[in-house]
């Protein structure tokens, strides 16, 4: 790296993630993390088996006899379980692949590389080509299967509890404490103890839960909290998104859920004042996220269901502060959602993740968790649907009436979403997504003034979606880069310059952006700072007139400060029928090319889509025209 681009990285990151970066460097390097997180470590057994029980301690769930709310046992729920017990796993809510009935739990099944599983976490490479992408190893090992298997003995009134302590123990003895793949990432950790809990309280009554098999199961519950606590920073200051939320849930509701290991007392105390902190820093003041992701703003909403239900339970709840955060989070994307589907736009990165699975809806389907969420905050239902309301069903806890918030209601007409930098508009024939921001935070695709539209719940100009984090270079560029979105190149660049794994330089910023409105249109005009390694001064203007009664979308786009370079205007359309009708400032021909699109609607998959691009110098007006494939 030179000297200009290491500048520009420490500009952007700061001085906080900076300085952590080297310190961690360090302790990875002189041993100490090996130190903090020990292998073969004294065991920790605080409690029999029979006390535990006799604590009967709330979760978000009871065991599975004092459960009532109606049984559908229907055929997909029963085909993906058969798919279990013979040994597949549906990798990112996506992709069954078959692991085997005696899966190692360290082998990436794509490209059958095995991880040691002696290595202490701290030296296992988890971004390398020949391994793979690890995430397909953490996959299985969070133990999202067990919420299908148990939701799957309630409705059919069945019991698979001997399997599912199995797959636990195997795993146990699988990853000795501190050791291999598995214990590297602390968000992948906690989901894994999330997931145990589950099922622990729902087959708290069943044979197949031994005392010995106890003893193992609190011993890595230690271990796994410790290891949260003692590597928070990580989370909190390199990563910090997500991951931070995941990791401070996980420690904030440790001394609720597992009151008998005496460290929980400090780990949970901690947990709760980071938790606060994080929510109020990573949830801007619209209830934008972040992330600009809307799977991982999906991920957020529930961990706030998650937290909020224990904490209520034990009446141990957040501040007020945190109750608007989650419902402002909540609404940005009931807003954005499509109701004949519920689908909303593939916008930022997408690594499948749908932590807890309690229905049988499409993965793009987010109308289950928002309807959680708005059910514990609201008392109400979004929608009546059995199969939607199943999620709820699952947690059927609300917050007490002096924090209830009003039912929502869905917005039409220009919305603006300032501190995200979104700015929406819904009509009776469409919904439109403009993504125009600044990045205090750290951005993941180089999409600024992307434009989505949907018509009747179809995505119509579309986000090309994420496919992997580790993956060849040309499919990384592209899904990442400007041209996977519906905005413009300069000389076939991104906006942005790609550095390595999610590191970006010259981050664009939004320099102004509104709506109007007349009579017949609804006018979004926004212009970003882009494209500044290239010129210092660069700007990237773009005018989206949105007709009121046609499926008509006027978009002008102008670029400064690029003279003599070719600028390329691109449409992913796939093939719906769209007419383009473009013209420059001065009138000239419009080249039109088809160029490689993708389209990657679950992490790790792709199929070919079609694009179109438009060739400018410095100004383009295209109107784009939909029409109905009956007309």
């Amino acid at each position: 790296m030179n000297i200009k681009l290491a500048y520009q990285l420490f500009q952007n990151m700061g001085i906080r993630y900076t300085s952590y970066r080297i310190r961690h460097e360090l302790e990875k390097r002189m041993g100490l993390l090996k130190k903090k997180h020990p292998v073969n470590p004294q065991n920790k057994c605080f409690m029999s088996l029979q006390d535990w029980k006799k604590l009967d301690i709330p979760f978000i769930i009871k065991e599975r006899e004092s459960i009532s709310f109606s049984k559908n046992p229907n055929g997909s729920l029963k085909d993906s379980v058969r798919k279990i017990l013979n040994g597949e796993i549906c990798f990112f809510s996506s992709e069954w692949k078959n692991l085997g009935l005696n899966y190692d739990w360290t082998t990436n099944p794509e490209t059958g590389f095995k991880y040691d599983g002696t290595k202490h976490w701290s030296e296992i490479n988890d971004f390398n080509s020949a391994n793979g992408d690890i995430k397909y190893v953490w996959e299985k090992s969070r133990f999202p299967h067990v919420l299908t298997i148990m939701r799957y003995d309630y409705h059919f009134d069945d019991d698979h509890s001997v399997f599912v302590f199995s797959e636990i123990e195997s795993w146990i003895d699988a990853n000795p404490i501190n050791q291999g793949p598995n214990w590297k990432c602390s968000q992948e950790i906690s989901l894994r103890l999330f997931n145990w809990m589950y099922a622990l309280t729902f087959y708290k009554n069943s044979d197949a839960l031994t005392e010995e098999l106890w003893n193992k199961i609190q011993n890595t519950i230690y271990w796994s909290l410790h290891h949260v606590y003692h590597h928070i920073d990580f989370s909190r200051i390199a990563v910090r998104n997500n991951h931070a939320i995941t990791e401070t849930v996980a420690l904030t509701i440790s001394e609720l859920l597992f009151p008998y290991i005496p460290e929980t007392k400090k780990w949970a105390k901690e947990g709760r004042k980071w938790l606060e902190q994080e929510v109020a820093y990573q949830v801007y003041e619209d209830g934008t996220f972040l992330q600009f992701s809307m799977n991982y703003h999906r991920v957020l909403v529930q961990l706030f269901s998650l937290g909020i239900s224990v904490t209520e339970l034990h009446k141990k709840p957040f501040s007020e502060e945190f109750y608007i955060k989650a419902y402002k989070s909540l609404n940005f994307l009931y807003q954005c959602l499509q109701e004949e589907n519920g689908e909303l736009p593939n916008y930022g990165a997408n690594d499948g993740a749908l932590f807890f699975s309690f229905s049988n809806t499409a993965f793009r389907d987010y109308r289950p968790q928002l309807n959680t969420l708005h059910r514990i905050l609201t008392k109400e239902k979004l929608y009546f649907d059995e199969n939607i309301n199943e999620d709820y069903n699952w947690c059927q806890t609300e917050i007490n009436d002096l924090k209830r918030k009003q039912p929502l209601k869905k917005q039409v007409g220009a919305m603006v979403f300032q501190n995200g930098g979104y700015y929406c508009c819904r009509t009776n024939k469409s919904f439109t997504f403009i993504r125009c921001g600044n990045h205090k935070d750290r951005p993941s695709h180089a999409d600024n003034l992307h434009l989505d539209v949907w018509i009747k719940g179809n995505n119509v100009l579309r986000d090309s979606g994420t496919y992997k984090y580790n993956t060849e270079k040309k499919y990384q560029d592209y899904f990442t880069g400007s041209i996977s979105h519906n905005t413009v190149l300069v000389a076939n660049n991104s906006q942005m310059l790609k550095g390595n794994r999610f590191i970006w330089y010259y981050w664009s910023q939004a320099l102004n952006a509104s709506w109007t409105e007349t009579e017949n249109d609804y006018i979004f005009e926004g212009t970003i700072s882009g494209f500044r390694f290239i010129n210092p001064k660069c700007a990237h203007t773009r005018i989206i007139k949105i007709n009121k009664e046609k499926q008509a979308w006027e978009v002008t786009d102008e670029v400064a400060k690029t003279e003599g370079l070719i600028k390329s205007q691109i449409w992913h359309h796939d093939d719906y029928l769209w007419q383009l009708n473009a013209v420059t400032e001065t009138n000239e021909e419009v080249t039109e090319e088809q160029k490689i699109s993708y389209n990657s609607q679950g992490y790790g998959q792709k199929k070919s889509g079609k694009a179109t691009a438009l060739l400018f110098k410095d100004k383009i007006k295209t109107t784009l025209l939909y029409k109905e494939k009956d007309q």
